[in-house]
């Protein structure tokens, strides 16, 4: 079995289905079930014995000493986190609780378990961490390997670049086996409709306006969910405890350029669209390079966007009693 944070999120879940499909290994799904987490996301494992759900929060050590007690699995996989950038700029305390004294109880709760191991069980187990490209910064042009240094513009990328620095001591201080990966922006099922591509396909299907941020000139590499959850995947399997791995999709977009394709879509024209204040900070570019997972565990990723894009639109229009009491919930 293995541990899972925060997987009735967007990237968590379908995680899990991925997992199940995949590998059969059972999961213990930890989520304390805040706005963006969404149990009807894997309503497809209702009676799956393979699924385990419990409700709770990273930051409660006592649960997690149960957890482990009781389940023992034999390696976590570290979702939780507050993810909204907008959200962290004007509320940035939830993300500090979440991403670095959450994921600090997480690793205290995981480093005494691992110490109580055998020591075949203690070689085998792996702590995996899920970040993202934002700890970066912005880049101007080129792509990011993994020694860059961390320039967070945020507080989501800076709360997300503490966890990671959090999880990288464990490994260096303790010998915990751990990795880390950091990902470019995901799209796919089940994203929460706060997000750029979630909320401009629901407002069109519903003929209603999308913001566009600034001129809309802001860069961002775009990768399919699946194809993000395999190299997490790939990683946990095979990546060499200690090491960080970008994992990228290889398709960089304007973010003008990436709502075009979504008015086409959709059969709308700029008139739906309004443009906005920009966000403040808001990061010009991001850009990973992927040759190090590329060389080391064979990912490439596999999804085309046109063929991606368009299946994630389809799934929207047949997919309205998932999304729409959602964004009745958040007011979006």
């Amino acid at each position: 079995m293995i541990l899972v944070t925060g997987g009735a999120g967007f990237i968590g879940a379908n995680f899990i289905l991925d997992w199940l499909e995949a590998s059969g290994e059972p999961v213990l799904n930890l989520d304390a079930l805040t706005y963006a987490g969404n149990l009807q996301s894997l309503s497809s494992l209702h009676a799956d014995p393979r699924h385990v759900f419990v409700k709770g929060d990273i930051g409660d050590r006592a649960l997690l000493e149960r957890l482990y007690a009781e389940h023992r699995p034999r390696a976590v996989v570290h979702f939780a986190a507050e993810s909204h950038v907008d959200r962290s700029i004007h509320g940035p305390g939830d993300f500090i609780r979440t991403n670095i004294e959450g994921t600090y109880t997480l690793l205290e709760a995981t480093r005494s378990h691992w110490n109580g191991l055998p020591a075949d069980e203690q070689a085998a187990f792996r702590f995996h961490h899920v970040s993202t490209d934002e700890v970066y910064g912005s880049i101007a042009e080129g792509s990011w390997d993994e020694t860059r240094p961390l320039e967070p513009n945020s507080p989501y990328s800076a709360s997300k670049a503490g966890s990671d620095l959090l999880a990288r001591s464990y490994f260096r201080t303790h010998g915990l086996n751990l990795s880390i990966t950091r990902c470019s922006n995901n799209y796919g099922p089940y994203h929460f409709p706060e997000k750029v591509i979630p909320l401009f396909v629901t407002n069109l299907i519903d003929d209603k306006h999308v913001p566009l941020y600034g001129e809309g000139d802001n860069i961002r590499d775009w990768l399919h969910v699946d194809d993000h959850t395999r190299g997490i995947a790939m990683v946990l399997v095979n990546g060499r405890a200690g090491e960080i791995y970008n994992i990228g999709g290889g398709t960089e977009l304007r973010n003008k350029e990436l709502t075009q394709l979504l008015l086409d879509a959709a059969g709308k024209d700029w008139t739906y669209v309004d443009r906005v204040q920009d966000r403040l900070g808001h990061d010009l570019r991001y850009s990973v390079d992927i040759s190090k997972i590329r060389a080391e565990l064979g990912y490439e990723p596999l999804v085309p966007f046109a063929e991606g894009l368009a299946d994630v639109v389809q799934w929207y229009r047949d997919n309205r009693a998932w999304w729409e009491p959602l964004k009745e919930r958040a007011a979006l």
